[in-house]
């Protein structure tokens, strides 16, 4: 149903979109920082599941607006590059602030519930607006709206950033749970990657405004 040249340029941008570090990924290094690995990997697991959520209600609602008007199609487009190189640009004015306040390591506390921890991860990625938007806007122009069912079609696509984002999620925590003391210790190192962050999502909402359906 879904041609092998669209999957891929699919996976392609969900890959440069997810190395982006955003909430979800430092959430992810939060929790590891402050409880551990088993910690992170329930983090890294609701993250994933929680963000299937916004594929399952773009697929059920955005998906079969846009199968029907082209209208709908551009104003979700636009609207979701828009707010893309917004966010880029957040993330760039803001790169110096992403250090002990975005990842404070806090004494480890009374152990969580795996349970607890799942759905603490899948709070943040249903609520991640890199993931809203993602979803919205870019995943709709991955679709062949030629071979029919666009929300089946959404629910496949989906579940390539969904394993990627599990994949990068999980070395993220495993990094983060070996080495806390020098995450800690690297602002610099976060401040940089903010920078080309941020760089890399406004040429990514640029990206999604020029390109995608045309029918």
């Amino acid at each position: 149903m879904v041609s092998a040249d669209r999957l891929l340029a699919f996976a392609a941008m969900s890959l440069l979109v997810i190395v982006v570090p955003g909430p979800s990924v430092l959430f992810v290094i939060g929790r590891a920082l402050a409880h551990g690995r088993r910690t992170a990997m329930a983090t890294a697991l609701g993250n994933v599941l929680g963000s299937y959520l916004l594929v399952v209600a773009v697929a059920v609602g955005v998906g079969s607006l846009v199968e029907r008007s082209v209208a709908v199609y551009l104003t979700v487009k636009l609207a979701g590059a828009a707010y893309l190189v917004y966010l880029g640009v957040q993330a760039f004015r803001h790169r110096k602030e992403l250090k002990a306040s975005a990842i404070e390591v806090r004494p480890t506390g009374p152990s969580r519930g795996d349970l607890r921890t799942l759905l603490d991860g899948a709070l943040v990625g249903v609520t991640n607006p890199k993931g809203v938007v993602f979803f919205a806007a870019v995943l709709p122009q991955f679709v062949d709206h030629s071979a029919g069912s666009v929300p089946t079609q959404m629910l496949l696509l989906g579940l390539v950033p969904i394993t990627i984002g599990l994949v990068t999620d999980t070395l993220w925590g495993l990094t983060a749970s070996a080495a806390r003391s020098w995450f800690a210790r690297s602002d610099r190192r976060l401040s940089l990657i903010g920078g080309a962050g941020g760089a890399t999502m406004i040429g990514l909402g640029v990206t999604v405004a020029v390109t995608g359906r045309a029918d």
